[in-house]
């Protein structure tokens, strides 16, 4: 499983819903998921004007903004990415960036700098910060992979998180410590699940490069870790969260997002697939039994809302 490929499909399942009415609302979420469920279908692009997109002016950050062409005020949402090389210009983020926008989000897509090379740092929050203070309306955080730390980290700032409406993290961590320790040993734990993934060297050696400081003996580094993890301020979070993790996820085993949720189960929900198997993969069917149980959960998230 590739996180960027399955992201935008499990997360329009949770988000499209809520911002739509009526009839108009089945019509366009089905078409949104068909699409990323199957991406030569096109079905919402066939019927959806392509969006507006434009670079979005944000104080020290390289941003574009993609916007939808309705009538009426389109609800704010940043997508913050997982690892993406070219950041705000990775092509499947700008698909993504589209597809949400033509559901009807005016969406906010900043380069996080670290998190074009892999490198876990603390100040990769401010692009995202940045992008939060541009919206005056209540705002959806939507995050990827490692992205859930930078948005995470914003969603709790006490200058912005009265600003977030909700947070969706896919395949998110919850600790720095427990991420690096994943990825030197394969092992995880939390609570009573535990277990171990053979990784790919070349992944391993990629991080590793890109994160040698963190590996070095030092006296901050248990602090570096504390800045790092969203742990620290899961409760600080006053945005409601959905996290959603496959078990069988390669990049942050799903014990992560278990444990965020421990931390902070008020106004938590997770959504925990045995297999996203190929969900989202172009050249592959779609798994429509994991595809269905991801609109139920969606559709009760909306009556719930």
């Amino acid at each position: 499983m590739r996180q960027r490929e399955v992201a935008a499909l499990l997360l329009a399942v949770v988000l499209v819903l809520p911002v739509l009415r009526g009839a108009e609302r089945l019509v366009v979420a089905t078409a949104f998921l068909l699409e990323f469920a199957h991406p030569p279908a096109r079905t919402l692009t066939a019927l959806t004007a392509a969006p507006l997109e434009t670079a979005r002016a944000l104080p020290g950050v390289a941003a574009d903004g993609f916007t939808a062409r309705r009538l009426g005020t389109a609800t704010p949402l940043v997508l913050v990415p997982g690892f993406a090389p070219e950041g705000k210009n990775d092509g499947r983020v700008r698909e993504a960036a589209r597809l949400f926008a033509r559901a009807g989000f005016d969406v906010t897509v900043p380069t996080i700098p670290g998190l074009t090379t892999g490198r876990l740092r603390p100040d990769d929050t401010a692009p995202v910060v940045s992008a939060l203070l541009r919206s005056e309306r209540p705002t959806v955080v939507v995050a990827v992979s490692v992205g859930s730390g930078p948005a995470l980290l914003a969603a709790a700032d006490p200058r912005v998180r009265d600003r977030v409406a909700l947070v969706v993290a896919l395949g998110g961590y919850a600790s720095a410590s427990e991420l690096v320790r994943f990825y030197l040993t394969g092992d995880y734990r939390f609570g009573a699940e535990a277990g171990h993934r053979r990784h790919d060297p070349a992944l391993v050696n990629a991080f590793v490069a890109a994160n040698a400081d963190l590996l070095a003996p030092s006296a901050s580094l248990g602090e570096l870790f504390e800045a790092l993890s969203p742990l620290r301020v899961a409760r600080d979070v006053r945005a409601r969260l959905v996290l959603i993790h496959g078990r069988d996820d390669p990049l942050v085993p799903f014990t992560e997002s278990l444990r965020l949720a421990a931390a902070r189960p008020e106004a938590t929900s997770v959504v925990l697939l045995d297999s996203l198997g190929h969900i989202g993969s172009p050249d592959a069917r779609p798994d429509w039994r994991a595809v269905a149980r991801l609109w139920r959960i969606a559709y009760r998230l909306v009556q719930l809302g």
